[in-house]
């Protein structure tokens, strides 16, 4: 199999090289990542249960999707990509915001990421990829906060930490349109 190379940033998202994917995540090294959100018309998110055979976080449920673009591609390409690899869905992806986070992770890895948050809107029914996604649910933004409060080992950390971004930037911005 051949390996995974991550680009590596700055914190302005300036590309200052590559690193494998593996090696990045060993030594936290920043670099660029991004996040998709799926609401349905209820407004509620879509969110996977992490295949238990990923390399870290596995059988915890996550966002939508989530990975990193590979080089000399875009973060639209990159999203649409991943979504279709791993939730096996199509849908119009809108960038939203970014930020930076860094997270220790089980298996001694450290997420460090410039994560580039796209949020999308579907009724469609995933068809998830077994060897990605173990599992699917939707929930409402309120329903997932308790989660958190309540079992916070059951979600992954990026998804704690970027759901705090995503509530804050609906807070700001009409982003909830309706779906058919």
């Amino acid at each position: 199999m051949e390996k995974e190379n991550v680009i590596l940033v700055d914190a302005y998202d300036n590309e200052i090289g590559l690193m494998e994917k593996m090696e990045a995540h060993e030594k936290g090294a920043l670099h660029r990542a991004f996040s998709v959100f799926i609401f349905n018309s209820k407004g509620e998110i879509l969110l996977q249960k992490r295949s238990r055979e990923k390399y870290h976080s596995g059988g915890l449920w996550s966002n939508t999707c989530c990975s990193h673009p590979r080089p000399g591609e875009s973060l639209s390409e990159a999203t649409n990509r991943r979504l279709m690899e791993e939730m096996g869905m199509q849908t119009k992806l809108f960038p939203s915001f970014s930020f930076q986070y860094r997270s220790h992770l089980d298996q001694n890895l450290i997420e460090h990421e410039l994560d580039h948050v796209f949020i999308g809107y579907s009724n469609d029914i995933p068809e998830p990829n077994k060897d990605e996604v173990e599992g699917y649910c939707y929930m409402s933004p309120e329903v997932l906060g308790m989660g958190f409060e309540k079992h916070p080992e059951e979600y992954t950390e990026w998804l704690k930490i970027c759901f705090k971004e995503l509530m804050n930037y609906i807070n700001k911005n009409t982003v909830y349109e309706k779906v058919s």
